[in-house]
């Protein structure tokens, strides 16, 4: 009776004999429960059905041969007896070895497919446990990164904030520059134009001398009325007014910007004056006179037009 070895033990249970072949070799021939972890470890491998090629000169569970090639045993006739009790022999009452019967073979085998059973439920169980770990694994690595897409997300966010807060800043802060540099150039030009203001105003405080003589005698013509102020009613582009008072000896850009800081004119368009009755457009060199020399006392409409 042939001896039922680790490879023929695998044959009987269903595996392929390349594989089998493949799994004696790689275990040394160690015994089934190894040759059988060793298949359901490797099962995927993209080479586990390539045809087993036997190293040169070397054959399962000896040393080399130097015999020739056709007096080497095959796989099964040299394979070496397991420690797992898969051999062919068994002992007798006697304690001498005898060949195993057909009955007792089948017994074998079916401790073996029930062992492996038992190591597939074992890698099955394993393989359970390795996924649910990875599966915490990766919900760990989402939470992780979702809370660093958060803190990115909120250091972007005061960084915006902080940002808007520098620009109205400095939007604020310009425009004080704005409106100090026009208060200045206002006051110059009060200071360079309105010299002569006292000197009017004292002489048109002093009143004129009513004539002595009956309303029949001739006297001199009354003295013309000085003014020291103007009323200036300005109409804006939207077809609003505003009006305001000005000293008679400030100049006629002082009317100017008055309108661009209290008009709704937009920032940056720019504008001229003109007088409608009669009409007459102000250029630049007028923005330099006083409102007493362009005849615009004691009070004058001016209009706002398009440059």
């Amino acid at each position: 009776m042939a001896e039922l070895t680790t490879l023929e033990s695998l044959l009987e249970m269903g595996f392929d004999r390349n594989r089998a072949e493949k799994a004696v070799v790689n275990t040394g021939n160690q015994g089934i429960e190894q040759a059988m972890d060793w298949l359901m470890e490797h099962e995927n491998d993209p080479d586990i059905d390539e045809p087993y090629v036997p190293p040169v000169g070397n054959t399962l569970g000896g040393e080399a041969e130097s015999q020739s090639s056709t007096e080497q045993p095959t796989l099964a006739d040299t394979a070496e007896e397991t420690a797992g009790g898969d051999s062919s022999y068994t002992l007798n009452d006697m304690g001498a070895k005898r060949p195993m019967t057909e009955e007792e073979k089948l017994e074998q085998v079916k401790r073996l497919e029930e062992l492996m059973r038992m190591k597939q439920a074992e890698r099955r169980e394993r393989e359970r446990a390795e996924e649910v770990e990875r599966e915490k694994q990766r919900r760990r690595q989402g939470q992780e990164l979702q809370q660093i897409r958060q803190k990115l997300q909120d250091d972007d966010m005061k960084k915006l904030a902080e940002q808007r807060r520098r620009e109205k800043m400095e939007d604020k802060m310009a425009r004080q520059r704005v409106k100090d540099k026009i208060a200045r150039d206002r006051e110059e030009r009060a200071q360079k134009f309105g010299g002569g203001g006292p000197t009017t105003t004292a002489a048109s405080s002093q009143p004129a001398e009513p004539s002595p003589s009956s309303p029949t005698s001739q006297g001199p013509p009354p003295t013309k009325k000085e003014y020291d102020e103007s009323r200036i009613q300005v109409r804006l582009l939207d077809g609003s007014t505003i009006t305001t008072v000005f000293k008679a000896q400030e100049p006629l850009a002082a009317v100017r910007v008055y309108v661009q800081m209290n008009g709704n004119t937009p920032e940056g368009q720019d504008f001229t004056l003109l007088s409608p009755y009669p009409r007459h457009v102000y250029t630049e060199l007028d923005m330099e006179k006083p409102l007493k020399e362009l005849g615009l006392v004691p009070s004058a409409v001016l209009v706002v037009t398009k440059k």
